[in-house]
């Protein structure tokens, strides 16, 4: 086929633009997209992005991230579901188009509630954390000031000048190596983790940060915008909602990612008040272990941990009659007396299981929940101790439970690599006495549950021996998650891809 001058000079002119569009395979998803699109592409381009987002997660507490295992299985899916999936060349535009366009989609599917906003940040964040760290030297630093972010590079006078206090304070930096990277000065407000970390030097209220560290501060303030972005987008949605075209969709999309629901009590009534303390010790999670202990000790907790252990105990089945007998009979042996806590203390529990206030029947906590928000402060005991206790204390914790040396160590680097759910689920194997768990660890009433599973003999899990002693992989089976979350689909067409749509949703 032949084009005229003016027809090259068209299409060479649309390409530019398409390049000017997407300059990066990476971006921060600052605007919207303004162009039309069909109903047919816009449910495509949602669901690819949902599957590449299920896998995330899975991948997120299956596999220790940016390990090798990790990443392949991840670019796998990157390729399979046509996103970019590393600093594409020019050609990659339709690749780009998609990943931008179906960002948005499931922005606004996901904008509608807390818990939502919370999973979807979560995921987007790991994902963009994957693609950061794919990028080279040099495409890295063309993204940060496509991205103006103010980073100052420190001048080789002063890199010189602090290159003792550099090397000492910063993990894996010889004198040598620090002469030859590039370091930036940043604020210590954004560089919070890498401090809390110890891993890099500080000075008059601002952080040294070696450019292979960057992609914490990067990772702040993306997770700022997208924060933002949210919440704002969450402000538009009565416009959004009178579509009746798009409002079914967005809500199966948001729907689709929750796992069993906890607020359904299968087992109401089921358990006893005096089963707590022997089940606290064999069954329930770390941070669940703790706040119970901490209630028998004080006889009291306060509100943060009222709600994380009072919406536990109700998913593993407690009533409303059973949690009003168990919290009375526990805080009346403190300074509380009988008639102070009905008055103060019972309307909030009556509430926690919708018989009060709006009628919400409120959900147990997630993991995800627990680790990202209300962090303890002191005289509370809720949280995740992986991600909120000292390691020190952590470990003389873990020492008291009896948690053998090599395996508090095996926890602890976990920890250090800020992979909680990975840690938890360490502790449910070792206090369990299996090598592998066989599931992905993404609630505490999941842990229940399972646990209580395998100790009455209703699964069985094989013993595997891992001397890597660092659970890259936690479990076979997750192989297999592409194939049951993600359908292979490359050579479909969409209609036939949309025929199995309300399938796809309804899983779980």
């Amino acid at each position: 086929m032949e084009f005229s001058s003016r027809t090259r000079q068209k299409l060479a002119r649309l390409a530019g633009d398409r390049r000017e569009q997407y300059p990066h395979s990476l971006q921060f998803y600052l605007e919207p997209p303004t162009e039309s699109i069909s109903l047919v592409e816009f449910e495509s381009f949602a669901v690819d992005r949902l599957k590449l987002l299920k896998v995330v997660e899975n991948l997120g507490v299956s596999y220790v991230r940016n390990t090798d295992l990790y990443k392949t299985k991840l670019e796998a899916e990157l390729r399979k579901l046509k996103f970019p999936y590393r600093a594409l060349a020019e050609d990659d535009y339709e690749a780009r188009r998609k990943d931008h366009i179906s960002h948005f989609i499931l922005r606004l599917a996901y904008c509608q509630s807390e818990d939502l906003r919370r999973w979807f940040l979560q995921q987007e964040m790991d994902l963009f954390r994957y693609r950061f760290k794919e990028l080279s030297e040099g495409l890295m630093q063309k993204f940060l000031e496509h991205v103006n972010l103010p980073f100052e590079a420190i001048s080789e006078d002063l890199k010189n000048e602090l290159a003792n206090e550099l090397s000492a304070s910063t993990p894996g930096y010889s004198m040598a190596k620090v002469k030859e990277q590039m370091l930036y000065k940043v604020g210590l407000a954004d560089a919070v983790d890498l401090f809390r970390a110890r891993r890099v030097f500080i000075k008059d209220g601002f952080a040294y940060v070696p450019f292979k560290e960057i992609d914490v501060i990067v990772l702040n303030n993306y997770r700022t915008k997208l924060s933002k972005a949210l919440a704002l987008t969450a402000r538009s949605l009565p416009s959004i909602q009178s579509d009746e075209r798009l409002q079914p969709l967005l809500n199966h999309l948001s729907h689709s990612y929750v796992g069993p629901d906890y607020s359904i009590q299968k087992n109401t009534g089921k358990i006893s008040l005096e089963q707590i303390d022997a089940l606290s010790v064999k069954s329930f999670p770390l941070c669940m272990r703790q706040l119970h202990r901490a209630l028998r000790d004080s006889h009291h907790l306060r509100h943060g941990g009222r709600m994380q252990y009072g919406l536990f105990l109700k998913g593993i089945g407690l009533t409303l009659e059973q949690a009003l007998e168990f919290w009375k009979k526990e805080f009346i042996r403190g300074k509380v007396d009988a008639d102070k806590f009905d008055k103060g203390y019972a309307y909030s529990i009556r509430h926690n299981y919708g018989k009060e206030g709006k009628r919400t029947d409120y959900t147990p906590y997630s993991c995800m929940k627990i680790i990202m928000s209300n962090p303890p402060s002191q005289g509370d005991y809720h949280g995740c101790p992986f991600r909120h206790s000292d390691p020190e204390l952590l470990k003389q914790k873990l020492q008291s439970y009896k948690i053998p040396p090599s395996g508090i160590t095996q926890i602890l680097e976990l920890v250090k690599g800020m992979h909680y759910q990975l840690a938890c689920q360490k502790y449910f194997e070792l206090t369990h006495d299996v090598d592998d768990i066989g599931f992905s660890l993404s609630h505490p009433n999941q842990y229940f549950t399972e646990s209580q599973k395998l100790l009455s003999g209703g699964r069985e899990l094989k013993k595997e021996f891992n001397n890597s002693g660092n659970s890259q992989q936690k479990n076979n089976s997750q192989e297999g998650i592409s194939s049951s979350s993600a359908p292979t689909s490359s050579n479909a067409t969409a209609d036939t891809e949309l025929e199995g749509l309300e399938a796809y949703f309804t899983e779980d």
